[in-house]
């Protein structure tokens, strides 16, 4: 799938319709599940992509933590990818709104750029994190995503280029909508 290139925001941060894991950034996020293991998406595909290395990794990361919390985020080798490093969080299952699914979401954008900050990364890419199997209603979750990286990237220069990357169609128009804002 290519890459169309669309909007840029304020703050270098830029939208794009394709399959993430063909961009060659820094890191590429991975919405994953708490076991780290791989699953299905955009998950499985980061997995299938990336090759045994990330599992690997991931494997090295449950043993010595236990998995990955809900809004936390990790980091491991980007395997076979043409990005450095996947930069994996599990994002929160929609309950409706009422256990603390905004925050949780929201903490899984600023956890990722914190480690992207840690690792000295200059270029990080960002699925709908959330908004499949997941259940989180695709607006709010935009919202959220523009909302806190937008946030982050005022209080913090060093991170050049972050792309909110849309599998499908929907995701696509619901960030172009928000950003033209």
């Amino acid at each position: 799938m290519a890459f169309l290139f669309l909007l840029t925001m304020p703050g270098n941060i830029e939208l794009l319709k394709g399959d993430i894991t063909k961009l060659t950034v820094d890191a590429i996020v991975n919405a994953a599940n708490s076991s780290l293991m791989g699953g299905g998406g955009v998950d499985g595909a980061i997995h299938r992509a990336g090759g045994p290395a990330i599992l690997e990794e991931c494997r090295m990361i449950v043993a010595k933590q236990g998995g990955c919390k809900t809004g936390e985020a990790v980091i491991t080798t980007g395997g076979h990818l043409p990005a450095k490093f996947v930069i994996h969080t599990v994002g929160p299952v929609w309950h409706g709104g009422k256990n603390d699914e905004q925050e949780l979401l929201a903490a899984c954008y600023q956890n990722s750029l914190n480690l992207a900050l840690e690792h000295k990364l200059s270029s990080i890419a960002f699925p709908n994190i959330s908004t499949g199997v997941y259940g989180y209603p695709k607006k709010e979750a935009a919202d959220v995503a523009i909302t806190s990286v937008s946030v982050f990237l005022k209080q913090h220069t060093f991170i050049s280029k972050v792309y909110f990357v849309c599998f499908d169609e929907e995701n696509y128009q619901l960030y172009q909508s928000l950003i033209r804002q």
